[in-house]
């Protein structure tokens, strides 16, 4: 699959502000018919947002350290926009 070339981070950010709203329905719906898929999506939720607050903490101290910091917050929302439309794909298959 080709890679598209990266937006601006304020279209980035765009997209997020658009499709997090739509992740946080699709994973409240998943959660609240309960069971155990439910049960097994808030597990996962709070792991992913453990694991990628880690990430972005990462690149954003090696951004600060190499002296452009704004390079990392374009990366940081790169980054959380990829982690957020996959979530999408995932949970839009039902």
């Amino acid at each position: 699959m080709a890679r598209r070339k990266s937006y601006p981070t304020g279209l980035a950010g765009l997209g997020l502000a658009w499709t997090v709203p739509q992740v946080m329905s699709l994973r409240l719906a998943k959660i609240a018919r309960g069971g155990k898929r439910g049960a097994a999506e808030s597990q996962l939720m709070v792991t992913e947002k453990i694991a990628a607050a880690a990430v972005a903490q990462g690149i954003m101290a090696r951004a600060i350290m190499t002296g452009s910091p704004e390079k990392g917050a374009e990366a940081v929302t790169r980054f959380y926009a990829r982690k957020v439309a996959a979530n999408k794909r995932r949970l839009s298959k039902g």
